[in-house]
């Protein structure tokens, strides 16, 4: 498949998803068996083509727009269908693919009351092609577009397939996010309207040089910083995720953790920094400060916490800190290290979630004091998953979650951009207090598992048949285990698709 010329390549693998959703919205709700692996045909044929695009990609201009579609669309407002993938969108893109096929395949056995599949699917496939196009669209409307996109299905998942308080996690879900896509909004238009290019080009903004005074890159990234912010999330904006991610059935919270919650960090690292590098720069020091007090607040939080599903939420908010300290590093490594970190999140905490959702199938509760211990004996295929995911996410150098946190601590150490001569000792004590969140996380893992795989099973569960790991679970969590290590033992997998493109976004950062 030639990149240059098989812009339809991508253009059929982000609306195959919702052609689906659409065959499945025709389909008779009483096939229940038949729309289940119908989702898992169309999540499948998406991904197949996925890997067609990932096989074809020249892994020698990672820096270059390959895939590329580039037509008219708006011409009222100067809007363009551009899409197009380079080594920062690529890993993105084909996790976004990745996971729903898992998740699909996990619904052939496992869906949450009230059942539905035809409506739930449906939801699952809009979902999907909002999210990946979001990291492929290339014109500021159209980025836009897709980044609504994904608002309604996630509500209706959470609203309808979601847990007792799934009313209130809905809807603050739908508040927060749209609360920021306002200032989101008016700060692409007033970027536009700045530049007097008539362009919505993220390309040829990013190339423009310094757009306006350094005043208005101030307000301008004030705007975007208030609606990324909020999707990462980062603290104090983070209220919102533990209840979305507690009320949300499994494949909600297994999306939402896995790639919903990367679109903020792209959205930094594509949008913010090389459209408005000045006002990028005046916010680093603060989103650093933001970002360490996050990794610390969400680990304090999981050591509070009874719910398992719970912990893993806020665990989410620590470990999204370690990606927002890389990209506050301004400079290649910690950028590198913010994408890493992303791709390592949405494998490891997305199979947390799986893991999280099959244990309630089997205990019909998520309270670590109700499981009590003894997992290790009872289930113990399961206990060994659940330790060996746990272990990757609190960082054990060897697997994918060591290199993301780790890097950005580093990169931090002597940030770019100006930042080492005016803020180098701010930036040194952020270091020091990550490395103690690096601690914490360990702390609140490892309780985790002592509370709940050693000792003896508790009197309740000890006649209980529950079932151990069971087939549709292996064929869904393999792919992502394989990918914990692989990513672990070889970081470059990800690093080396990285590489040049980083290095051209830097570029038109430092100008």
């Amino acid at each position: 498949m030639n990149p240059d010329t098989a812009g339809w390549a991508l253009t059929v693998a982000l609306f195959l998803p919702l052609v689906g959703a659409g065959l499945l919205a025709i389909v008779p709700a009483r096939l229940d068996k038949e729309i289940r692996w119908a989702a898992v045909g169309i999540t499948a044929a998406s991904f197949a083509l996925v890997v067609a695009i990932t096989a074809g990609f020249d892994y020698g201009r990672t820096g270059e727009l390959q895939f590329v579609t580039d037509v008219s669309w708006i011409s009222a407002i100067d809007a363009r269908f551009t899409l197009g993938l380079d080594g920062i969108s690529l890993p993105l893109f084909f996790l976004t693919y990745l996971l729903p096929l898992l998740c699909a395949i996990y619904t052939t056995k496992i869906l949450p009351p009230p059942g539905k599949p035809k409506g739930f699917l449906g939801l699952m496939l809009l979902l999907q092609t909002g999210m990946a196009g979001t990291f492929v669209a290339f014109d500021l409307i159209l980025f836009f577009v897709f980044w609504e996109l994904v608002l309604v299905p996630m509500f209706f998942m959470i609203g309808m397939w979601g847990g007792p308080r799934r009313d209130y996690a809905s809807v603050k879900f739908f508040l927060y996010t749209l609360f920021g896509s306002v200032f989101m909004l008016v700060a692409f238009l007033a970027i536009y309207f700045q530049t007097g290019a008539e362009t919505w080009s993220i390309v040829e903004l990013s190339q423009a040089g310094v757009i306006g005074s350094r005043t208005f890159q101030i307000w301008a990234f004030l705007g975007v910083f208030l609606g990324f912010a909020i999707k990462v999330p980062m603290w104090p904006f983070h209220t919102w995720l533990p209840d979305a991610h507690t009320e949300a059935p499994t494949v909600g919270s297994v999306l939402l953790a896995g790639v919903l919650l990367k679109m903020g960090t792209y959205g930094f690292i594509r949008i913010a920094l090389p459209i408005l590098p000045e006002g990028a720069v005046a916010f680093a020091p603060l989103i650093g400060v933001l970002a360490v007090i996050g990794i610390i607040y969400g680990s304090l939080c999981c050591l509070a916490q009874t719910d398992v599903k719970r912990l893993i939420a806020f665990s989410s908010v620590g470990h999204m800190g370690f990606v927002m300290l890389g990209i506050a590093a301004m400079n290649e490594t910690g950028i590198q290290a913010a994408l890493f970190g992303n791709i390592a999140h949405g494998v490891i905490t997305g199979l947390l979630f799986f893991l999280a959702g099959s244990l309630h199938e089997r205990y019909h509760t998520r309270e670590i004091a109700v499981i009590g211990g003894g997992m290790l004996t009872k289930l113990p295929r399961y206990g060994v998953l659940l330790t060996f995911v746990a272990v990757a996410s609190l960082g054990l150098p060897g697997l994918a979650g060591f290199w993301g946190e780790f890097t950005a601590m580093w990169a931090a150490i002597s940030p770019g951009a100006g930042l080492d001569a005016r803020y180098g000792g701010l930036y040194l004590t952020l270091v020091i207090f990550a490395a103690i969140g690096t601690v914490l996380t360990a702390g609140y893992f490892l309780w985790l598992l002592q509370r709940i795989n050693l000792g003896k099973p508790l009197a309740r569960w000890q006649d209980e048949p529950l079932e151990d790991v069971m087939r549709v679970e292996w064929v869904s969590w393999t792919p992502l285990l394989v990918l914990v290590l692989a990513l672990g033992i070889f970081p470059r997998l990800i690093f080396g698709v990285q590489d040049g493109a980083v290095t051209a976004l830097m570029r038109a950062v430092t100008g």
